[in-house]
């Protein structure tokens, strides 16, 4: 693997700060390499470091006019020259491209009796993965959908952590226009309300990652809501709306778990501290379909590197599978008075 860029925190040596603080416009750039090794290799291959400009044309030439910069003009060369180089073409034809740094280090196994998972990104790759292969399983036999009168969907968002208001975010139209489409197949009614109908009967899992107990901090949890890694999915409950589980859907989900021989957990965070929140509220507030919050218990949520539950991981599957292959009944038999 070869890794470009990194960022370099300043050694503690150097700045004896309590809190580990830093100025997002000034501190943060990344490391790619040394001035003098790039100077090395610009003279071995003949390159030089910086491209010719290409705004000195002609304007009046609408072949060779440019609006904005080339891309080798705008970055440093070598990275669009790295980038190029993946996609099998010449730098030349890299008209623009958009990059993201992330951790490299592969997730591995660990732990004494190989029970944990060591991973970047389990919030949220842990449930979608999960969600994705609960799908899955659950169409594994060639009559899955003989008598089932609902649609399996999962819709993978993105940006959830900086608020979901994008196109492609869960605050985006795009869910809901799905479920509008699809509720119109095979209809040769003319019911305006197709939509409203499908919505009413519908059941959105909001699946995001839990909170784990962390023993050393066990104070900063409810006495009795300390979930634990390894010993089941767990529901999230929270009186000020910030997930979106109701009773009925606990009842539902319990029933969908209990046919999966799945074990599940409760989560509450405490009355004196904070909360986070998920798509759930979100969602639920747009579609006014039933909704629950649930996810795989993790230590260390949002860090670069977070730790989950290998058994968790069949544990999600399972309750996914179930809830997809047993919905259509149950959701019959759950009734609110």
């Amino acid at each position: 693997m070869f890794l470009v860029l990194r960022i370099p925190t300043l050694a503690i040596h150097l700045d004896r700060q309590e809190t580990f603080t830093f100025n997002k416009e000034t501190q943060l750039f990344p490391i790619a390499g040394l001035v003098a090794a790039e100077l090395n290799r610009t003279r071995d291959t003949g390159k030089p470091a910086t491209p010719e400009s290409s705004t000195t044309c002609d304007p009046s030439s609408e072949d060779s006019f440019s609006p904005l910069k080339a891309p080798a003009e705008r970055h440093h060369p070598y990275v669009v020259e790295l980038i190029a180089n993946e996609a099998a073409v010449p730098s030349s034809s890299v008209v623009d491209f958009e990059m993201v740094l992330y951790d490299t280090q592969e997730a591995c196994i660990g732990g004494l009796n190989k029970e944990l998972i060591f991973s970047a990104r389990l919030d949220n790759l842990g449930m979608s993965y999960c969600s994705l292969h609960g799908l899955i399983n659950s169409l594994s036999s060639p009559s899955a959908l003989e008598n089932d009168r609902s649609i399996r969907l999962i819709s993978l968002f993105d940006h959830e952590e900086i608020g979901s208001n994008t196109a492609q975010g869960a605050d985006s139209n795009f869910l809901p226009a799905v479920i509008r489409r699809l509720s119109t197949i095979g209809s040769d009614s003319d019911d305006q309300t197709v939509y409203e109908q499908a919505l009413a009967k519908s059941f959105l899992i909001s699946a995001d990652m839990a909170h784990s107990v962390n023993p050393n901090y066990a104070s900063k949890y409810e006495p009795d809501h300390k979930p634990e890694m390894n010993k089941g999915t767990v529901i999230k409950v929270n009186a000020n709306a910030r997930y979106a589980t109701n009773s009925p859907g606990i009842v539902l989900l319990q029933e969908a778990a209990r046919r999966g021989h799945v074990p599940l957990q409760l989560f509450v965070v405490r009355n004196d501290s904070s909360c986070g929140s998920t798509i759930g509220p979100m969602l639920a507030a747009a579609l006014g379909a039933r909704t629950l919050d649930l996810g795989n218990a993790q230590l260390s949520m949002h860090s670069i590197r977070e730790t989950g539950g290998v058994y968790d991981v069949d544990y999600g599957t399972k309750l996914f599978e179930s809830f997809f292959e047993h919905f259509s009944e149950l959701q019959s038999k759950i009734i609110v008075d």
